[in-house]
């Protein structure tokens, strides 16, 4: 079932006031080329950005080229990798990617889907940052923590499973904005609409169109009464 012209017409509220509070909203993971990136997202997995980029720096001046993350082993790629959760696991992707991007694919990272979920550690939410931030192809949506949080607390999908609040994501935003989506609603999520802790009660973005924020701004409200009340 689509979605209706209301329910669109709210998303593209949502989406201009995240561009005007965000105009900077960006991947936070350094990289600067294609393989880079893809190796550090890799390495975000279950992970924040912020650990990332801070062994990322030694592990791309140690192994510069897929190629020469080919001619190692995962275990002389661990040592860079260390202070990153899961890091033998991620060395053996690292290494079993790198080799196939070499064997298959010229060294080159793809820019399809379909050939990038061939490659170990690779999964959809990989391949939709790849293909969105290195080559500007809008193939689907990043679902983050963040990004799944925001689309229930803001109205934009009630579904549970990630496939399906990606679709739902799809259906109520142009493609030409998929990727950006994603990095404004990662933004606030990482500044304003935290799990725990978030400024529900004074960001006007959560108390327009945020449920738990009107809730909570509505609980508030009849204590304040109840209190007023009872003096």
């Amino acid at each position: 079932m689509g979605k209706t012209a209301a329910q669109k017409a709210r998303a593209a509220r949502i989406l201009a006031v995240l561009k005007e509070r965000y105009p900077d909203a960006h991947c936070e993971l350094d990289w600067t080329v294609p393989h880079e990136l893809l190796i550090a997202t890799i390495l975000s997995a279950q992970c924040t950005d912020a650990s990332v980029n801070r062994a990322t720096p030694g592990l791309f001046r140690a192994f510069p080229t897929p190629a020469d993350y080919a001619r190692a082993t995962p275990e002389e790629i661990e040592p860079h990798i260390r202070s990153i959760g899961l890091f033998r696991n991620k060395a053996k992707a690292i290494h079993a990617t790198c080799s196939l991007l070499c064997e298959r694919f010229g060294g080159e990272v793809p820019r399809t889907m379909e050939e990038l979920l061939l490659l170990r550690g690779v999964a959809r939410k990989t391949a939709n940052v790849v293909l969105g931030n290195c080559f500007g192809v809008n193939v689907g949506v990043v679902v983050d923590t963040h990004v799944e949080r925001l689309s229930h607390r803001l109205g934009l999908s009630r579904q549970k499973s990630v496939a399906a609040i990606e679709r739902d994501l799809m259906e109520l935003f142009p493609r030409e904005d998929w990727c950006l989506l994603s990095h404004l609603l990662i933004f606030h999520g990482r500044r304003a609409c935290k799990a725990r802790g978030g400024s529900c009660s004074e960001d006007p973005i959560c108390r327009e169109f945020c449920s738990e924020s009107r809730a909570a701004s509505t609980g508030a409200k009849k204590v304040a009464r109840k209190r007023g009340t009872s003096r």
